[in-house]
């Protein structure tokens, strides 16, 4: 037999017993079963033609066929007399088929023996070619494993804007270094560190920083890898992640989204969550239990810390946690000096400038915008980014792409010029509001224009003074329609204004206790998301009458700040009116053009 007829035997051994089950399915199924006694009662009346009897011992196996060309099947005893007079009396035509115990049991198991060899040969394949098989493979980690002998080496210079992060994670890489230095001190290696932060703010680049700077092994798994519904490969995948682990130790295992896996546990029996109770149980054993030898430390990064179980937060699970922050200023400059290092510059960019007006971006959102950038010059046909390319790319992210195919009428345009201009003059005129950075009624994504402000500092806390002013500003669209166009001209423009407004008083009132009348009491959810933006609160803890005491405040707060904006807006219309006729001119005016309307047009 040659080679290749011996690399082709199972495919050709596959086909057989494919061909032979669907030939015993059709043969079985092809004639219809008659009872016995239908089967006599056919041959009474002459409608049998043709029996095939086969002898199976105790029992007979009938295959008539009819006149009009019909098979049909009966089964019955060996020894009935009946039947063999009726077939003497009748003009049936009689064959007689003998089969043996051996071949019948043969023809039931062959099919299933065919597949059983293959499935062997299959298996026997797959462990040759490396990993056990995609069976086997199936309870296993799946973990990436990064070392310094492949791959790109991430270390604390690739990453920017969270310095006090790193220099607490630069323990973690001196003890991986030299653990003597602390081991003979009486120290023991920490077991876990978890990372917290906001999506995209660096946890995962860290976490192979911290590999990359300690030079050792790096094994990288998101915590959804683990969830299955079968109960158990949770579990196996847990050790089976540690037992990789212990052989390369010492190591670092970077488990992302932890809170896939590491959610609290409840009572109930249903299958999924007995899944992931035992798939935590193992995680927590691993970490610190009787089969823990050290050499191993477990980081992992969360946006989700107010659903993890507390077995899981314990020390010696995660001994220390540590925030990752979205980054300042000084930060944003060093990550896009990082990023901006990857692509080709024009002599004038000021990234101080960038920074500045990226507030709140972090290091994935940073990565984006000189991206964008650099995509947005290609496209223009130029050598290199400049900065009105990261200025595009930057309004585009905030404020959507340009519509540029969109048809808006002139009355609508109208509109949409003194509702922008109406957030700006109110902007300008309200101490506490900050600054107008770009004003614009190009339509971007599902807005017909936009009013871009720009703090003027990266703000940890916010006023009462402040809150207040940026509800007034977004009352100041909806007013300055009403003004110019009439209370029965006011548009939908101002849906998500009012929704962010009401949001912002309702947590005044529920959350920060801002206010006079229901005092400083909160009835915000306890395990609210911290890191995943702001939600309407629940505020069922608070009794029926509370209830309306806070929508009485909330309505208080609007009307007092739609007043203030009614009256700033009246008392400066001809510079509302002056601002609405520059942005029907030019769509796009900026926060010194618009200092200078105002200035010119300002009432004293």
């Amino acid at each position: 037999m040659n080679k290749e007829l011996q690399s082709r035997w199972p495919n050709f051994l596959l086909i057989f017993a494919l061909a032979f089950l669907l030939w015993s399915v059709w043969n079985s199924a092809s004639a219809p079963m008659l009872s016995y006694s239908e089967f006599l009662a056919k041959i009474r009346g002459g409608e049998i033609t043709k029996v095939v009897i086969t002898d199976n011992g105790a029992t007979r196996t009938f295959i008539a066929k009819t006149k009009d060309n019909k098979f049909y099947k009966a089964i019955g005893p060996s020894d009935d007399q009946r039947l063999l007079r009726l077939l003497d009396k009748s003009t049936t035509e009689v064959a007689f088929q003998e089969r043996s115990l051996f071949a019948e049991i043969l023809l039931s198991i062959l099919p299933l023996a065919l597949f059983v060899l293959f499935w062997i040969w299959w298996m026997k394949k797959n462990q040759m070619h490396g990993g056990g098989g995609k069976f086997s493979s199936f309870f296993k980690s799946g973990a990436k494993l990064y070392s310094d002998d492949g791959g790109q080496i991430v270390t604390f210079a690739d990453v920017a804007g969270v310095d006090e992060t790193k220099e607490e994670l630069l323990e973690i890489v001196e003890f991986l270094k030299d653990p003597r230095k602390f081991t003979k001190l009486g120290g023991r290696m920490p077991k876990g560190i978890l990372l917290i932060g906001a999506p995209g703010t660096g946890k995962t680049l860290l976490a192979r920083a911290v590999a990359g700077e300690a030079a050792v092994p790096f094994f990288s798994v998101s915590g959804s890898e683990f969830v299955e519904a079968f109960v158990g490969v949770g579990a196996s995948r847990v050790r089976d992640l540690f037992a990789q682990a212990h052989k390369s130790a010492p190591c670092i295992i970077f488990v992302d989204e932890l809170d896939a896996i590491g959610g609290k546990r409840n009572a109930t029996l249903s299958g999924l969550h007995q899944e992931h109770d035992q798939t935590l149980g193992q995680l927590l054993v691993e970490m610190d239990g009787f089969a823990n030898v050290g050499g191993i430390i477990v980081l992992a990064a969360t946006n989700r810390p107010e659903i993890l179980d507390e077995a899981l937060l314990r020390a010696g699970r995660f001994d220390q946690q540590i925030i990752v922050p979205r980054p300042d200023i000084r930060g944003r400059e060093m990550i896009l000096n990082i990023h901006a290092g990857r692509i080709k510059l024009a002599d004038n960019i000021d990234l101080k400038i960038i920074a500045k007006g990226t507030v709140g971006m972090v290091g994935a959102d940073l990565a984006a915008l000189v991206n964008k950038a650099a995509l947005i010059a290609a496209r223009q046909g130029r050598e290199c980014a400049e900065q009105k390319d990261f200025e595009v790319a930057k309004d585009q992210i905030f404020m959507g792409p340009e519509r540029k195919s969109a048809v808006i009428s002139s009355e609508e345009k109208g509109i949409t010029a003194y509702h922008e201009a109406g957030h700006t003059i109110v902007a300008c005129m309200t101490r506490g509001a900050d600054p107008i950075h770009k004003v614009s009624i190009i339509p971007r994504g599902m807005a017909l224009g936009a009013t871009h402000q720009l703090p003027e500092r990266d703000r940890y806390n916010y006023s009462k003074e402040e809150l207040l002013a940026n509800i007034a500003v977004l009352y100041g669209g909806r007013i300055a329609e009403e003004l110019q166009f009439g209370s029965d001209k006011v548009t939908t423009g101002a849906q998500n204004d009012i929704e962010r407004a009401t949001m912002l008083m309702r947590r005044m009132v529920q959350e920060f206790g801002m206010s006079d009348s229901v005092g400083p009491i909160s009835f915000a959810q306890k395990n609210r998301p911290q890191f995943l933006g702001d939600e309407l609160l629940n505020d069922s803890l608070a009794s029926e009458a509370t209830r309306r005491e806070i929508d009485e405040e909330v309505k208080a707060i609007a009307r007092q700040q739609y007043e203030k904006a009614r009256d700033i807006l009246i008392s400066n219309k001809t510079a509302l009116d002056a601002l609405a006729k520059c942005l029907l001119e030019k769509e796009e005016i900026d926060g010194a053009e618009v200092n200078q309307i105002i200035a010119n047009h300002k009432t004293y």
